[in-house]
């Protein structure tokens, strides 16, 4: 699935494509730990948040918010640390805090000045609504999670932004997450860039993204900006 000759409409997700949400966990979780003198590891942290952030989103649609205060519960029993789970608030609290990558303005910039481009995320209107202080750009299109009352790799996301633009023409979209949006987006023959900035490795079975970049940058050479 090559492509289009025509591209005219380039949507993203946010959370690791845009944002470095891995940083921004990792400080939130670090900081609230040391209230407790309890020492956080980025290496341990990070699969944990991955692994228990895709079951939590897998069972009824809950807002974003809650997704993260379970995700924390979750995460400080296995690693034996005494959370509070009133205090699990600090993590959805902390988005407003998640930064993007030093590429992503200029990035964006560059592309919204030649295609339309849009959002994809799952997460709920508030918090989006809070990172997009980081991002001053108008965009063509937004989807989360809230609106479609579901989570990628669930293909409601794409089915609304499909909806919206009357169709997949010109369309591709660009992710960070493989599970998330890679996937869903072969199964739904929409072209997909895969910016794979940790160098992840496909697994057996896997089907290979339309490109791969290790960077937005990248991506957006590839997209003809």
């Amino acid at each position: 699935m090559p492509l289009p000759k025509d591209i005219k409409f380039v949507t993203f997700d946010v959370y690791g494509a845009l944002i470095d949400w891995e940083e921004g966990i990792f400080d939130a979780f670090t900081k609230e730990a040391a209230r407790d003198g309890f020492t956080i590891d980025r290496d341990e942290l990070i699969p944990l948040f991955h692994q228990a952030e895709r079951e939590i989103q897998g069972g009824s649609y809950e807002l974003y918010a809650e997704v993260l205060r379970r995700t924390a519960v979750q995460i400080a029993k296995e690693i034996g640390w005494p959370l509070e789970p009133s205090r699990s608030g600090f993590l959805p609290d902390s988005v407003q805090r998640w930064r993007p990558f030093k590429e992503t303005i200029p990035t964006l910039e560059k592309l919204g000045k030649k295609r339309s481009i849009g959002l994809l995320s799952n997460v709920d209107d508030k918090l989006l609504g809070q990172t997009r202080r980081h991002i001053p750009l108008d965009f063509d299109l937004v989807v989360t999670a809230q609106q479609v009352r579901s989570y990628k790799p669930d293909p409601a996301h794409f089915k609304e932004c499909e909806r919206r633009m009357g169709g997949k023409r010109g369309w591709v979209h660009v992710a960070a997450s493989y599970y998330h949006d890679v996937d869903p987006c072969l199964k739904l023959k929409v072209p997909v860039v895969w910016v794979n900035r940790n160098g992840e490795a496909l697994e057996p079975g896997q089907k290979k993204p339309t490109a791969e970049v290790k960077s937005l940058r990248e991506a957006a050479k590839l997209l003809g900006a």
